[in-house]
């Protein structure tokens, strides 16, 4: 059971508000000392500092041959990112080895628990004082260095209170992320049922008496009788690019032209609202306008992403499309959201990422011919409807299920945050 301390007391910090009054406040640099020795990755292993804390090297991290270029960690040390394009990225290390030179490294000193001083470090009130205490031109350049955060005030509760704060929040945020963690299995587990629910529908149709006949491609098995097997060429009618524009980091406002980002169908549907603003002086460069009943594809993209689409429900007299992606329009004897639905499954998905190529591992692009050239199945126009008809709802019921999922999990995040902040500042009394 949490509980209010009896008597609180102004911090003098605003970042901290009212702590206990048994609390006492300092500065950063009382509490730890800097690390700066340098090393080389060869003699001490390369560790990444991440919002989940300090982890042996991630595979996507961009290597340099400056092997010396590195700091030292060692167990028990607390590392964390100075860059604010790395919000929330620090925590402790349980292993040996080196960081990049952007991570400041932190010895405990004196008498703390330095679990507490994690919990601190991680909220989002100590990432903004953080950064409010930097220097930088832009915000993604902004920095904070050991002279500027050595200054930084935080409370410091009765050691044995440090240690009780510790255990209450390992346990209680444990269990929140266990919760959350079964939420997304869930989500998972729903996207596949739909991506199985879509397959099954464009491949063997709704009738489960059809009688059926080998397609002659290996991915697609048997399909329905009377279903034709031809090649996405056959249907669409022509393929209009965008261009690139200068354009801001914002959405495009009411009234004003966007160009859409590729993001706008990474998640295969068609986000709109996934656009920037164009420029004034880049207006007149504007090219291929988003058009209803017709499918938006990512040309290039991460090689799970290549091929990504969306169907487009109505006209956005204001939105343009990018090189990156492209229009598809189709021929009136097919309907486009029945393509759609087959251009989202899984096989296909796999097809085109087994085509892409490209002088990046994480940019990857696919040809129009190579997109055109996919095999696709056909029943007549009547039945094509009936199939979008059928997923619509089906694929509509599942979205409410995962929405209502991620709508748990926002919620417990939330919950998370405000209760790590609550207990470390004081707020609540958690013994």
């Amino acid at each position: 059971m949490t509980t209010s301390y009896t008597e609180y007391k102004n911090s003098g910090c605003q970042w901290l508000g009212i702590i206990p009054s048994s609390w006492e406040t300092g500065v950063i640099g009382s509490l730890y000392s800097q690390r700066s020795t340098k090393v080389s990755d060869n003699d001490y292993p390369p560790l990444s500092v991440t919002m989940r804390g300090v982890l042996p090297q991630l595979a996507t991290v961009a290597k340099t041959d400056a092997h010396d270029a590195r700091k030292l960690v060692l167990k028990g040390d607390f590392a964390i990112n100075s860059r604010s394009d790395r919000r929330g990225s620090c925590g402790i290390s349980d292993n040996d080895g080196s960081v990049s030179l952007i991570n400041t490294v932190l010895v405990p000193r004196g008498k703390m628990n330095p679990q507490y001083y994690n919990w601190l470090f991680h909220t989002v009130q100590f990432a903004d004082e953080y950064y409010r205490n930097g220097h930088g031109i832009v915000d993604d350049l902004w920095t904070t260095r050991w002279d500027e955060m050595k200054r930084i005030v935080i409370p410091v509760p009765p050691e044995l209170e440090q240690a009780v704060i510790a255990g209450f929040l390992k346990k209680k945020v444990g269990a929140i992320d266990a919760v959350i963690s079964e939420a997304r299995a869930s989500i998972e587990e729903y996207k596949a049922w739909r991506a199985s629910i879509i397959f099954e529908a464009v491949t063997k149709g709704l009738d489960p008496n059809v009688e059926m006949k080998d397609s002659g491609v290996k991915w697609l098995g048997t399909v329905p009788q009377h279903w034709t097997v031809s090649r996405l060429k056959t249907v669409v009618a022509y393929i209009e690019s965008g261009v690139s524009v200068n354009a801001s980091q914002s959405a495009a406002s009411e009234g004003k032209i966007g160009v859409l980002k590729t993001s706008s169908v990474s998640k295969y549907v068609f986000n709109p609202t996934e656009n920037k603003e164009v420029n004034s002086d880049e207006l007149n460069r504007v090219a291929c306008q988003v058009r209803a009943n017709t499918i938006i594809v990512s040309r290039m993209n991460t090689p799970e992403l290549v091929g990504a689409c969306g169907y487009v429900e109505k006209d956005y007299p204001l939105l343009f499309l990018p090189d990156r992606l492209w229009q598809v329009h189709f021929v009136d004897s097919v309907s486009a959201k029945y393509v759609y639905y087959y251009l989202c499954s899984n096989y296909i998905k796999n097809y085109y990422a087994s085509l892409s190529s490209g002088t990046s591992s994480s940019m990857q692009n696919i040809s129009q011919g190579q997109f055109l050239n996919a095999a696709v199945l056909l029943p007549e126009r009547v039945e094509q409807e009936d199939v979008v008809e059928f997923l619509d709802k089906k694929c509509a019921d599942i979205d409410t299920m995962i929405l209502e999922k991620e709508s748990l999990i926002s919620d417990l995040e939330s919950y998370k945050r405000s209760l790590i902040f609550e207990v470390v500042t004081g707020k609540r009394r958690v013994f």
